[in-house]
């Protein structure tokens, strides 16, 4: 049973329909991508704890994947008391829905390098907050994804505004926003890592990845990062997935800064800028990893086989009913591909497709972006 059924969702659908696996797909909307390629669908409100509850009872799953952060996470404990396999574990899926939880356990558990941090839960504690944390700081829900409700603060008359967004854009129930200090980086990375049931933690080639409004825009791998960066970035990925346990693949997000390798936020589960692997950088996708580790299938290694960028396809505007122009001119820029997820409407910035590009392994990748970048482009959403 998948919870969240985006364009993430579809594309492991798809690698587990590839190796006979029987998939209900979950969302809070109908035709969602992920609905179109499973078996079954349903669509509930993943915070009813009590909808939740029933859903799970009716089709009795042997394995759960949560996909999103609007889930009552918290029952998650339950359903593994009932013998069922939550991914990557009720433990890690509770923690990583909730930025406090995450950063708490990463910063103040493990003592990982974070940015400095505090919390608010109003509008008079943001401002107290950002007098402690000192401008510029970005301040973001407590669930939330894609970048949604999240802003900087650079002077005082942005905080009110910050708090808006916050507040009001963030998933779940919760108004409490972290605050964090702006870190003067000169690269974000995402470090996709495989925990197994039995065996070593891998590390796919490092992520390369721009953002735009809090949400990626682009990525590429391999990275360009100094192999003392990438070794801490190693251990630090390492740490706090073993500190939630369970087997599956993680996003885990670094800053590269002149004074080191800060964490900034984890996933438990196939990450967005780690869409670029569908251009066949390695044996298997992001996709095709999170299924193998789930099922306890062993991995060998995970090297890479070509050099890779992604750019995302954008709609500017909301409608129903999307329609693609371009399609038959961006299938005939060579060594590209690119995936329309489907989605059944369109709202400004909303990800509606992703361009990919590839080449050999020595290839310069601001050539394979800009490559990427073309084919994006030349892909209309109407």
């Amino acid at each position: 049973m998948l919870l969240g059924s985006g364009e993430l969702g579809k594309e492991f659908v798809i690698a587990a329909q590839r190796l006979g696996q029987y998939v209900i797909a979950v969302d809070s909307y109908e035709g969602a991508p992920a609905m179109q390629v499973a078996h079954e669908y349903a669509v509930i409100d993943m915070l009813d704890g009590d909808a939740l509850d029933q859903l799970v009872s009716k089709h009795d799953p042997d394995i759960i994947v949560p996909e999103i952060e609007a889930i009552r996470t918290e029952r998650l404990y339950n359903y593994e008391g009932q013998d069922i396999q939550v991914v990557p574990s009720a433990k890690a899926a509770n923690f990583t829905m909730n930025r406090k939880a995450i950063r708490d356990l990463a910063a103040r558990e493990l003592g990982l390098q974070t940015a400095p941090y505090t919390y608010a839960s109003n509008l008079e504690e943001l401002q107290t907050a950002v007098g402690s944390i000192g401008m510029p700081c970005v301040v973001k829900p407590l669930m939330s994804s894609s970048g949604k409700g999240q802003s900087v603060i650079k002077t005082a008359s942005d905080i009110e505004a910050a708090w808006e967004a916050a507040s009001q854009k963030g998933r779940g129930d919760q108004e409490e926003v972290i605050v964090e200090a702006f870190i003067e980086f000169d690269q974000e990375i995402t470090l996709l890592t495989v925990t197994q049931r039995e065996g070593a933690t891998l590390f796919c080639p490092p992520i390369g990845h721009r953002q735009e409004r809090g949400d990626y825009q682009e990525s590429w791998q391999p990275a360009d990062i100094a192999s003392d960066a990438l070794r801490t970035a190693h251990q630090m990925a390492k740490a706090v997935t073993e500190a939630l346990g369970g087997a599956g693949i993680w996003g885990v997000e670094f800053f590269v800064a002149k004074d080191g390798v800060y964490f900034s936020e984890l996933s438990p589960r196939p990450h967005d800028t780690g869409m670029v692997t569908l251009a066949g950088t390695q044996p298997y996708n992001e996709f095709e990893l999170h299924l193998r580790a789930i099922l306890g299938m062993p991995i060998p290694g995970i090297p890479l086989l070509r050099a890779g960028a992604s750019a995302v396809i954008l709609a500017h505007s909301e409608h129903d009913h999307p329609e693609y122009e371009g399609l038959l001119e961006a299938s005939d820029i060579a060594e590209t591909d690119f995936r329309i997820f489907g989605k059944p409407a369109t709202r400004p910035y909303r990800r509606m497709g992703v361009a990919l590009a590839y080449g050999p392994t020595n290839m310069e990748l601001r050539k394979l972006r800009e490559k990427a970048r073309r084919v994006a482009d030349t892909i209309k959403v109407r």
